[in-house]
């Protein structure tokens, strides 16, 4: 795949926000991360007993909790966004790096498909953002469908309400790692004066996606899809009680990509 070594794995992370104030904070938490090619779901599900689809085990993988979130092809999903933008992929392949459900529960609160062109290049990537209201955005990150060099500074003017403390203003700038031995992501988020309001990064090391990894990761972080979405609202709680400006959730765009 164009020189990449990118295979069906788990990837255990960690996510780190920085914001720079007022007021200034800063919070971490472990997560750990499928990255499973949309055209081979079955088969790599089938390496462990303890990964299953669409249905019940210690970790599952739901088609309905990403795309168009009706549990339709995510693959047919991803080739009509992609059209859209006038992007071909050519029968390239298009790779999900998302969090799984744990014991049943799922929160995403960013999942990234990397699409390659039949000759190996990055095209574009779509940003499948989550929210706590049950809402989700994508963007679609893309050079007008040339290859794109990894870690290519690129911008997407922000589109959609995530937290309470940030108004539905401002920029974002993404930089995406190759997801092969390392993984990494960087979202810093600019207002309109150009400012940076938040720095998010996603960083992590491969493991083959066997039953002992599945178990080692979920037993270093217990109820990870959970305690993910409780440490959203912990953390959100202590921002306002140092001061943070609340902004009300205003509705929805439509359509819910961009």
């Amino acid at each position: 795949m164009g020189g990449l070594d990118v295979t069906a794995c788990l990837y255990r992370a960690r996510v780190t926000h920085r914001r720079p104030g007022p007021p200034a904070y800063r919070f971490a938490y472990r997560t750990y991360h499928l990255l499973i090619d949309l055209d081979a779901i079955d088969a790599t599900l089938a390496a462990s007993s303890l990964i299953s689809r669409n249905r019940f085990n210690l970790l599952s993988f739901y088609d309905a909790d990403h795309g168009s979130h009706d549990g339709a092809d995510l693959r047919h999903w991803v080739d009509g966004v992609l059209a859209e933008h006038d992007i071909d992929l050519a029968g390239g392949r298009v790779w999900l790096l998302a969090m799984p459900r744990v014991l049943g529960y799922g929160f995403n609160p960013i999942s990234l498909y990397y699409c390659f062109s039949s000759d190996g290049s990055l095209v574009a990537v779509l940003a499948e953002v989550h929210n706590t209201f049950g809402e989700h955005h994508v963007y679609v990150v893309h050079d007008n469908g040339a290859a794109m060099a990894w870690q290519q500074a690129m911008d997407k003017t922000k589109r959609f309400h995530v937290s309470p403390f940030f108004d539905r203003s401002g920029r974002y700038r993404f930089h995406f790692l190759a997801p092969e031995h390392r993984l990494g992501l960087g979202i810093r988020l600019y207002d309109e004066a150009g400012c940076l309001r938040i720095a998010t990064a996603l960083a992590g090391h491969r493991r083959p996606l066997t039953s002992g990894q599945i178990l080692r990761a979920a037993l270093a972080v217990p109820w990870m899809s959970a305690k993910v979405s409780a440490a959203i609202h912990w953390q959100a709680a202590k921002l306002w009680l140092r001061g943070a400006v609340f902004h009300r959730k205003p509705v929805a765009e439509r359509p819910n990509r961009s």
